[in-house]
């Protein structure tokens, strides 16, 4: 048997969607094949990183991706200047206007993600998107900062069971670009050892969720390295889990493929507050002995 059973039970979710989901229509039009309710583990000991091997994985793109939510930004420009494109379909002056969001500059995803980990249950001010303006001193002010509440109650009290990050907050969906996918994540700590589960409401299991699993890979690791603790586990928990009709075919080319163990990664950075997680770069983190199958094009839905 592979030794890589974690990503063979990822290839087995893509088959029993393939055989078993059910068709249903979709925000975007294309139409999905999904299931409901689902888990997968991911062991995070010895530097392990779960980075899918049964198709290249844009590596760079996750973990700039995460070091902008990590950082409360909403402007997606920053990440387009950086060649990751992850968030241009959803943040065009087009696709903001569909939501309602013509006070948004073109780029912006609003009250998304990284706004809602840093600055939960906040206001944007008035000069949060005025360029002429300097930006408030202290820009979580307003709001719950969650990333730090996390931080401050591993070190002072480890096993709380409400060490949680929610994305989720029904009255400022209406001001995103998007309503969160990842939803809320929680973190368990036992004997110094971090794991963390991560629920999903809507999942695109085969472009979307690797790049899940890493990110949230990459986070469980920077706090535990935060909190002076090892990282031990990941744990994704699927609410709708599909894939798109346009991708079937992408999908049924990976499930043809063996994986490679999985690589390690470290963090060539000290990390004891948030301000040291907020100067992380992607060249702190090194990646080792990923081997991996080509690439396998898919288009986004958007």
């Amino acid at each position: 048997m592979n030794k890589n059973w974690e990503e063979l039970e990822y290839i087995r979710l893509l088959g029993n969607i393939v055989n078993n989901g059910s068709e249903r229509s979709d925000r975007t039009g294309v139409g999905t094949y999904g299931i409901f309710g689902t888990q997968l583990r991911f062991s995070l000991k010895n530097n392990v990183v779960p980075v899918l091997t049964t198709k290249k994985i844009f590596i760079r793109g996750v973990v700039e991706e995460l070091l902008f939510f990590l950082r409360g930004e909403t402007d997606t420009k920053k990440l387009e200047e950086k060649g990751v494109n992850i968030w241009k379909g959803n943040t065009t002056r087009d696709f903001l206007d569909s939501r309602g969001l013509q006070d948004l500059p073109e780029g912006d995803m609003g009250k998304g993600y990284g706004y809602e980990w840093r600055n939960f249950g906040g206001k944007i001010t008035s000069n949060k998107y005025d360029n002429n303006r300097p930006p408030p001193t202290n820009r979580y002010a307003e709001g719950v900062d969650q990333l730090q509440q996390v931080i401050n109650t591993l070190k002072t009290n480890p096993t709380d069971r409400r060490i949680i990050i929610s994305a989720w907050n029904p009255k400022d969906l209406p001001e995103a670009a998007l309503p969160p996918c990842h939803i809320m994540v929680q973190f368990y700590a036992n004997k110094n050892q971090l794991s963390s589960q991560f629920y999903m409401r809507s999942t695109d299991s085969f472009l979307g969720l690797p790049y899940n699993i890493l990110s949230y890979a990459i986070l469980t690791r920077i706090i535990a390295q935060t909190v002076g603790m090892e990282a031990q586990e990941l744990i994704f928990v699927g609410g709708d889990v599909h894939i798109y009709k346009n991708h079937l075919g992408a999908t049924m080319q990976q499930l043809t493929r063996e994986p490679f163990d999985f690589p390690t990664m470290t963090i060539d950075k000290q990390l004891s507050s948030v301000q040291d997680i907020e100067n992380l770069q992607f060249s702190d983190f090194k990646f080792e002995n990923y081997q991996c199958h080509p690439a396998i094009k898919a288009e986004m839905c958007i």
